[in-house]
């Protein structure tokens, strides 16, 4: 194979990769694309095209992470990741393990991590990448890279969610119906006592600057938004976004807006919304 055939072979786990440790589309695409362009210029002789390219885009992501928190220590609001649009998944494992490393939870999780613990708790942890190879990688010993994943594991305590995927699907359908009616009752049922919602305007749109906290203030709130005069008329989608039943919301065709979702004990522990413009901007527009 040549060079481009080679790389487009890895292209999906470089992409995957990035996404995980950047939370980004768009500097995820960008991470792939220089990591193309470093390819081309490689020595000749490369023995393990996977090693090298996974070595390439991990540090070049590292890099970027840096960078990016600097800015974000400057960001207006809160700040989540960007949503990624997924596909369906013929199987149910493949697909609750898809939708476990994607979640907005489980990123905005990893936040608590360097860029390098980042890197090497995702690739052992979700590519399953050997230490051996995980050190080659990040420049550090097996013993330094196992113990980061030890001490990751304990920092992240990710949360057991109870509902299936079916259960959350459900759970979305019936909040999306609820809201579109204005239903309040509705919507409290659906969510835990003590509920947050989240909303990522960047100052580019209306947004709330602090996360919200408990049912009834973020069923009341969504249903102010839902009745609204200030706002333009939307209409709203399911769809699958980071792996799990999501909403995105359009005006005239355009995103401006998508709903992500967390659940504990069958109900929906937190609602994550951006409606950034900057990262939309990866969302096709529906067809009308």
């Amino acid at each position: 194979m040549n060079r481009l055939e080679i790389f487009n072979q890895y292209r999906p786990l470089l992409l995957a990769i990035a996404y995980r440790m950047l939370s980004s589309v768009t500097d995820a695409e960008d991470m792939v694309q220089e990591a193309w362009l470093r390819w081309q210029t490689a020595e000749a002789a490369v023995r393990s095209p996977r090693s090298y390219l996974s070595q390439l885009i991990a540090r070049l992501c590292i890099d970027r992470l840096r960078s990016a928190r600097v800015q974000r220590e400057r960001y207006i609001g809160a700040w989540l990741p960007e949503p990624l649009i997924t596909q369906e998944f013929s199987h149910p494992v493949e697909q609750v393990e898809l939708a476990d490393s994607l979640s907005f939870a489980f990123l905005i999780l990893l936040e608590c991590l360097s860029p390098t613990e980042r890197a090497i708790f995702l690739l052992r942890e979700v590519f399953d990448y050997e230490y051996a190879e995980i050190a080659k990688i990040v420049g550090k010993s097996v013993p330094n890279c196992r113990q980061i994943v030890r001490r990751a594991r304990l920092a992240l305590r990710r949360p057991n969610v109870t509902a299936s995927i079916q259960q959350q699907e459900a759970l979305v359908e019936q909040f999306l119906e609820s809201w579109n009616q204005g239903d309040l009752h509705g919507l409290i049922v659906l969510m835990s006592e003590n509920i947050t919602f989240w909303s990522d305007g960047g100052g580019k749109a209306t947004a709330a600057r602090i996360p919200l906290h408990g049912r009834q203030k973020v069923a009341r709130f969504l249903i102010a938004i839902r009745r609204s005069s200030l706002l333009p008329a939307f209409t709203a989608s399911l769809l699958q976004i980071n792996g799990r039943a999501g909403i995105v919301n359009y005006i005239n065709g355009s995103p401006t807006g998508v709903f992500t979702f967390s659940f504990a004990n069958r109900y929906i522990q937190s609602i994550f919304a951006v409606v950034n413009p900057e990262k939309l901007r990866s969302i096709q527009p529906s067809i009308e």
